[in-house]
């Protein structure tokens, strides 16, 4: 089944972002060359970044007779253009389709080139871009990474750091996310972390792998942790198969070193609004035995009073809001809370858990009246409004919604992915206390534009 303009990007497009979070590495596509340059194109627009995605290139030959030549062929252009640490290998439709076995043909090169010196690590995620959204993609890649490096000699550090494995996020939220933990003292190995990788500063020469990521070292010891913090509830539990792929059970890569290790996994869901992060922070103070910092009980207190400040302008606004699953339910926390009313939560995840996860994110606050969509697209997404005769007020999602709320007439806040017609999707803070204000800010400002530009009549003052 072929989905037109569906509310999801292809599962190796996030397994690139993931793969960027490794230092020294490079992702590489084994398909077909058109794959490898949508991806580019996709996350150029986005983090405004020069971003250098590898390509099998796939053909017709090989798509007969099996890609084993152009992997190897790629893999040494690769080696000898880039000198990467890691070699990040994500699958596509087309080798998913003909049954490529790329462990297989990462076992052959590395037995063909035995013993040479600087041979980079090889990692392998499966991603088919039939299978799953870009979320799902982000988090195989992770946990890929994680059960090809992690091991469990981590010395005398063994047990003095907590694994944060962060969601698909801005690299302005990871950043944030290492100064929270920094504020609290707390030693943490945070993957992945593109923080720079994908948004670095101006350079003199052109790099062909940028500066960051989460070292090496640094992944290969989440095995030796106290604990994993995930955050997202449903992270790459969808797909069409649900929770077996390949004949293999889907893991995260919490759940992966709970069973592999005995490190203890623990969930909490993207901290956004005053909720969610003290979901967030009550965990870190659990797991640290340290209060919460002064800092952060300000940050909230200032949030409280943004609240009540522009509460009069969102209460009961009508809003439609969509994006990748665990955003989605984060979203709409954040909406019920600020008085925004939910009618419309779309996402193109399939993994059957959004409702679920939804009633027991708000309990008893989830608004009844909010339909619910999986494996949608923008088309859907519109004429699930026009059936129920409902006009929102606002959208909250990413700019391919834009066209729904220009037809509306209707704002739109653009959080998540993707973003292309503004700058500074990069540098866009959704999470946690300061998160929260800004977009509590944006949703308010929307609306009050909104109301401003249709007014009959000029005025300044609200």
């Amino acid at each position: 089944m072929t989905s037109v303009n569906a509310c999801k990007q292809c599962a190796p497009l996030g397994a690139c972002v993931a793969f960027k979070g490794i230092e020294g590495a490079l992702p590489m596509l084994h398909g077909s060359q058109g794959c490898a340059t949508y991806i580019r194109r996709y996350l150029i627009s986005h983090f405004r970044e020069p971003v250098d995605v590898a390509s099998s290139s796939l053909g017709e030959e090989a798509t007969i007779f099996g890609g084993g030549r152009n992997f190897s062929v790629g893999i040494d252009n690769i080696i000898s253009q880039y000198r990467p640490k890691v070699i990040a290998i994500a699958s596509t439709c087309l080798s998913e389709t003909i049954g490529e076995d790329v462990q297989r043909l990462i076992g052959e090169y590395r037995a063909a080139h035995r013993g040479e010196v600087g041979l980079p690590e090889m990692l392998f995620a499966s991603t088919p871009s039939y299978q799953g959204t870009h979320c799902e993609g982000f988090h195989e890649a992770v946990c890929a990474a994680v059960k090809a490096l992690a091991n469990g000699r981590g010395g005398k550090a063994a047990g003095r750091h907590i694994n944060l494995f962060c969601s698909f996020v801005s690299p302005e939220d990871i950043r944030h996310l290492k100064e929270i933990l920094a504020d609290w003292g707390v030693s943490a190995v945070v993957f992945p972390d593109y923080s720079d990788t994908l948004d670095g500063g101006s350079w003199g020469a052109y790099r062909r792998i940028p500066e960051g990521g989460t070292p090496l070292e640094a992944i290969r010891s989440c095995a030796c942790a106290s604990a994993s913090v995930e955050l997202g509830y449903i992270l790459n539990a969808g797909g069409r198969s649900g929770r077996v792929r390949r004949n293999v059970a889907v893991q995260s890569a919490g759940e992966y070193l709970q069973g592999a290790f005995g490190v203890a996994c623990r969930r909490t869901g993207l901290p956004v609004g005053v909720g969610e992060t003290d979901k967030l922070l009550r965990l870190l103070a659990q797991l640290s035995g340290k209060p919460v910092p002064e800092k952060y009980r300000r940050q909230r207190s200032r949030l409280l009073d943004l609240y009540a400040d522009g509460h009069k302008y969102v209460s009961m606004k009508k809003a439609v809001i969509y994006g990748e699953e665990d955003l989605a339910v984060a979203l709409v926390a954040f909406a019920v809370e600020v008085g925004i009313k939910p009618v419309l939560c779309a996402t193109g995840g399939e993994s059957g858990k959004l409702q679920e996860t939804l009633r027991e994110t708000l309990g008893e606050t989830y608004p009844e009246e909010m339909a619910v969509g999986q494996g949608m697209t923008f088309e859907q997404m519109e004429a699930t409004l026009q059936a129920a005769g409902v006009r929102p007020d606002l959208l909250i999602g990413n700019s391919k919604g834009y066209y729904i709320a220009r037809r509306l007439d209707v704002p739109i806040v653009r959080v998540g992915f993707p973003i292309h017609d503004r700058i500074g999707a990069q540098r866009c803070r959704l999470l946690g206390y300061e998160g929260t204000t800004i977009l509590f800010e944006q949703a308010v400002n929307a609306l009050l534009d909104d109301r401003q530009r249709k007014s009959p009549v000029g005025y300044k003052y609200m």
